[in-house]
């Protein structure tokens, strides 16, 4: 499986993890997430629909090399928010090829499938496809 670093590195600290664990480092990554920007507000950015909770996402695909991601999710939604920073995390920085290279499925590598529902899963592979569609988009220009 192709992955950039970051998130390589976060699939093996999870698939290391027994299952209560995973639901512990999830949540963890849930308050990691970063803060917007003040110039970039939610109504601005583009909703994730397959999420069970409002969440929007933002691509900066400016610099090829270093795309930027940029993520708004409720406080109160710590699954959805989770894999908001997950994603986050591991693919914030990375050039364009290295995020569209990512596999659609890779997030079934985290192992949570026996802890999270797979509605839920559906959200994380909703932020996948809209990041992935937003920098070829932004890149093909």
């Amino acid at each position: 499986m192709t992955l950039p670093a970051p998130l390589a590195e976060i699939v093996s600290d999870f698939a290391d993890l027994a299952d209560s664990d995973k639901v512990t480092l999830l949540l963890e990554f849930s308050r990691e997430l970063p803060e917007l920007p003040e110039s970039l507000k939610p109504e601005s950015m583009e909703p994730v629909p397959e999420c069970q909770s409002p969440i929007f996402l933002s691509v900066d695909a400016s610099d090829a090399e270093a795309v930027r991601l940029y993520f708004s999710a409720p406080p109160e939604a710590p699954t959805t928010r989770g894999f908001a920073s997950i994603l986050h995390e591991g693919l914030d920085g990375a050039s364009a090829s290295e995020i569209t290279a990512v596999p659609d499925d890779f997030f079934h590598e985290l192992g949570l499938s026996s802890v999270i529902s797979p509605l839920r899963l559906n959200g994380m592979a909703g932020m996948l496809t809209r990041i992935k569609r937003q920098v070829r988009e932004q890149t093909s220009r």
